[in-house]
């Protein structure tokens, strides 16, 4: 067990992972690194700067990419030999791997064309045997897929699911035997919860067979946390070990942190409280989800709000790994090991004088807490007994010493620890 990834019974916001309770931070290319040829660089990119965690799709519809089956239905040699490359590279330097079982975007418009599930695409079932077209031509968000059907509370479609239950089991005998895998079953997904329910249990009860655990959620399409799509995860902690908070990055400035205190809030409620991952922090100039500035704050205030995990999506609609990404995560990596952000929580009351957005907290109160400007300012911070002020700086790469009050040294995102002298 300790060397699995498992929530720290003592701060169960956070994952404890090889005797290192953090939160995991990350940035990548691609969403499905495990087919990219320079997989190993940019993982030991990534371990570089600080992080230890990537997001992994069991997607196939990029150009170049390999499908998990042939024509024949067969399971496919060159696509499962990418990934369990992709996870011993991972497991080797102690990186977490939040793998998606189902990619909506798989089955539908033009990768549908080319994904050996559909009908004309393999020599085993036809579209009248399967309940699968040959073509779905909108955005899969506004499709009832059958193939999200399949399981026996919804369509009970035993030919489609005999064929999902060998890619799930070729996927569990990979990944089970590691300890660094997370478990999300699908991408933005809109159906129905019955379906990932299934999914999560039927991880559950392989890895109970084998003797190990296995810890899964399911991530939403909803963009607002309070939505109802999020009490089948919230409500339903016999099913999900943790939340997957991701699509609240669709909200901006002050809204985001809000967003995610309430949930927050809901967790601790719950009476079970787990951790909060946020797989893909959205933003990127031109990209189509938010511009640079907002991945960067949404980044910082996912770390200083309790979030368990924090990862820059892929460009263009994230920053992936990049320079710009790689020089927070080296900062947020620091700032988060010298305040140890797992030991506080968001406080804001802590903050004087401070104006909308203007500034985060999170603290341990009388030992330690970080606060992040998103674009400069001032705030006052309550605090007993003498204290020490440390800034990081962004160009330099390093601490410099601040003063009493909290007064950013510029314009543009500022990090500050404040430790008891």
């Amino acid at each position: 067990m300790t060397d699995r990834i498992h929530p720290d019974p003592q701060r169960p916001f956070y994952w404890r992972f090889r005797g290192s309770t953090r939160p995991l931070m990350g940035g990548s290319s691609e969403d499905n690194l495990f087919q990219q040829p320079e997989v190993e660089r940019e993982l030991d990119a990534l371990l570089a700067v600080g992080g230890d965690y990537v997001r992994c799709t069991l997607s196939s519809r990029d150009p170049g990419n390999a499908w998990p089956f042939t024509a024949d239905l067969k399971l496919n040699d060159a696509y499962w030999g990418r990934l369990d490359r992709f996870l011993a590279l991972a497991d080797e330097r102690g990186i977490v791997v939040q793998v998606e079982l189902w990619d909506r975007f798989d089955f539908a418009r033009e990768p549908w064309l080319d994904n050996p599930f559909n009908p004309m695409n393999n020599r085993v079932y036809t579209a009248a045997g399967s309940g699968l077209a040959e073509s779905y031509d909108l955005h899969p968000g506004r499709i009832d897929h059958p193939f999200f059907r399949s399981v026996p509370d919804l369509d009970g479609n035993d030919l489609l699911l005999s064929y999902q239950h060998a890619q799930v089991d070729r996927l569990l005998g990979l990944a089970l035997p590691r300890g660094n895998l997370l478990y999300c079953m699908d991408n933005e997904t809109h159906v129905s919860p019955l379906w990932g329910r299934y999914w999560s249990l039927y991880i559950k009860e392989r890895a109970a067979r084998e003797g190990v655990g296995a810890c899964t959620t399911e991530m939403w399409d909803d963009h607002d946390l309070a939505g109802p799509q999020h009490a089948n995860t919230l409500d339903h902690p016999e099913t999900y070990d943790f939340l997957d908070v991701s699509q609240n990055t669709h909200q901006r400035r002050q809204r985001h942190w809000d967003h995610l205190q309430a949930m927050r809030r809901r967790v601790v409620d719950s009476g079970k409280v787990r951790p909060m991952n946020n797989v893909k922090v959205y933003g990127c100039d031109g990209g189509p989800h938010g511009d640079t500035c907002n991945a960067v704050h949404a980044f910082w205030r996912n770390m200083i709000g309790g979030c368990a995990s924090f990862r820059f999506h892929r460009p263009p609609t994230g920053l992936g790994l990049g320079g710009l990404a790689r020089r927070h995560l080296r900062a947020a990596r620091a700032v988060s090991d010298a305040a140890d952000v797992t030991r506080c929580t968001p406080r804001q009351d802590l903050l004087l004088d401070r104006g909308e957005d203007e500034a985060y907290c999170c603290a341990d109160e009388g030992r330690a807490a970080a606060v992040f400007f998103p674009d400069g300012g001032s705030v006052g911070l309550r605090w007993d007994g003498p204290r020490r002020v440390r800034w990081w700086d962004f160009e330099a790469e390093g601490w410099r010493d601040g003063g009493p009050r909290l007064e950013a040294p510029g314009d543009g995102p500022a990090a500050a620890v404040v430790e008891s002298a």
